[in-house]
């Protein structure tokens, strides 16, 4: 045992004593320092991670590895020529999404001052973001004005008025425009923002409707006469289809339902090429409303073309159509023995098909989520166009026996149909990633956002979490028991530092101790 000590020089023989005497003299009290201290750091980042991941819907930390380090690290070359032939490739596919993000106007939007507003007055929230406020602005701006407005002062009164913030700036302004003449778009304002009732709200569309038709019937004479008069007559015929259809909305809620349709149609047949408006899905619903589903299935036969834009409001009516043939008999148990139909065979492929355009939709009419007021502008695919179809359509739902009961059964085993990730759809193009932002951009803050597909958590929020987990539960432990866990962590840094003193003591044995003799002075 003694011969071993003659080889190493006396440096060496002393180089692994700092290491113990370091470890002899640590204290519990460090080893509750160290715990504690580490506990709290992960714990900091869990929290930070965790708040980030809730807003943006990505790592923090991964993100910045992504960004950042990835590119210092020798990252893919964005410029290659293999990347730019797969982008090519992907081209039509981004193009379909960035498409399917577009935020649209909501076609039974609801009144500011007679519904909005009211909600406001009772609850005390604010149903509208100013991102959605913002949105109607500028649309307000594109139908309603035109280059020619300066020329008369009513109008160029109204011009700016569409662009204040402040609503009491807006209503005095169109008071003002009245004052000098009939203007057709200052009672539209009224109508929409100042008005308390449905009753009030109709009364000055019909004074905007009186106004609206004399411009119309005037720029109509003169469109032909140059680039100014066209495009003050399509700004007449804007408020024109504006005035009409927010008077069968009217009379649609005040339950003038027939009347509604009428004028509706009215409005389709004397316009048919203003599609952007989707007056059809205001038919839709008056049509449902009425139980005219003959009727509902005429318009479906138009309007659910693959060359034309889908919505909610197409797919899940649709599905509500088949459905009905099928619910009041169905069965989940006999079905399960007998199989199905070729009649509940179509019923369940429509609810996949209008489950795979917007998978929202159905916890809102299953009531498994609670309704809020419909924004102003949805989103295609998104939660805000399944609040604003449930919104008005859940009654229909309830009205068809065992419909829900077909929905509730069916509706989940549409995404075993759907392939994950999401590279490619089913029926449609892939889900679009960009539906959750849009969507708390246009839904309030007190509603919960429906997101899909559901975000995984990223790994560094789960290293993060066990590791705030395991730290804390060392501090707890080593403040409990300090001595035994001292004995631990000096025997876990033992076992620790042992294969480095192995592989060590091998290079000693093998180098000359001449040489590890210089090294140590060195």
């Amino acid at each position: 045992m003694e011969e071993c000590s003659f080889s190493r020089p006396a440096g060496w023989r002393r180089s692994g004593e700092p290491v113990s005497m370091f470890l002899n003299t640590l204290t519990p009290k460090f080893y509750v320092a160290l715990t504690g201290t580490s506990s709290l750091i992960s714990g900091l980042i869990l929290i930070f991670e965790w708040w980030y991941f809730r807003k943006y819907g990505t790592s923090f930390i991964e993100q910045v590895s992504v960004s950042h380090l990835r590119p210092l690290l020798g990252g893919v070359d964005n410029s290659s020529p293999t990347n730019s032939n797969s982008s090519n490739g992907d081209a039509d596919s981004n193009r379909q999404s960035v498409s399917e993000c577009k935020v649209w106007r909501n076609p039974l939007n609801l009144f500011r001052g007679a519904e909005y507003n009211r909600y406001t007055w009772v609850t005390g929230r604010e149903p509208l973001t100013y991102y959605d406020m913002n949105l109607s602005a500028q649309d307000h701006q594109t139908f309603f004005t035109c280059d020619s407005d300066h020329l008369r002062p009513a109008d160029a009164i109204m011009q700016k008025a569409w662009r204040e913030r402040n609503p009491q700036a807006r209503i005095s302004a169109a008071h003002e425009s009245l004052e000098l003449e009939d203007c057709a778009t200052a009672s539209i304002l009224l109508a929409e923002e100042e008005a308390t009732t449905i009753v009030e709200a109709e009364k000055l569309f019909k004074q905007a409707l009186k106004a609206g038709e004399g411009c119309y019937r005037r720029s109509q004479q003169l469109q032909h006469h140059g680039a100014q008069y066209e495009a003050q007559h399509r700004r007449d015929t804007n408020v024109l289809v504006y005035i009409k259809r927010r008077l069968a909305m009217c009379s649609r809620k005040l339950g003038r339902t027939r009347e509604a349709v009428k004028m509706l149609r009215d409005l389709m047949k004397e316009f048919p090429l203003l599609s952007m408006f989707n007056i059809h899905e205001n038919l839709l619903e008056s049509l449902l409303e009425l139980q005219n589903y003959a009727d509902v299935q005429a318009v479906l036969a138009k309007y659910d073309d693959i060359s034309l834009p889908k919505s909610a409001t197409i797919c899940y009516t649709a599905a509500l159509l088949k459905a009905r043939a099928v619910s009041d008999k169905f069965s989940p148990e006999a079905a399960s023995r007998r199989g199905l139909s070729t009649a509940e065979m179509n019923a369940v492929e429509a609810i996949h098909r209008a489950v795979e355009f917007n998978p929202h939709v159905p916890k809102y009419l299953l009531e498994m989520k609670s309704l809020i007021l419909p924004p102003e502008h949805i989103l295609k695919r998104g939660d805000s166009e399944a609040i604003a179809y449930a919104f008005f359509h859940l009654q229909h739902w309830k009205r068809v026996e065992g419909a829900l009961n077909l929905l509730h059964c069916t509706w989940e085993g549409t995404f075993r149909m759907i392939p994950y990730p999401l590279e490619k759809g089913h029926l449609f193009y892939p889900y679009p990633i960009c539906t959750e932002t849009a969507d708390r951009e246009l839904l309030p803050m007190f509603h919960e956002v429906s997101v899909y597909p559901k975000k995984e958590l990223p790994f560094f929020i789960l290293f993060t979490a066990g590791l705030c987990s395991f730290t804390a539960m060392l501090a707890l432990l080593t403040h409990q028991f300090p001595e035994l866990m001292g004995v631990f962590a000096k025997a876990f840094l033992s076992t620790l530092f042992a294969p480095l003193n192995f592989i060590m003591e091998k290079v000693e044995s093998i180098l000359p101790s001449s040489l590890w003799h210089q090294l140590t002075r060195i």
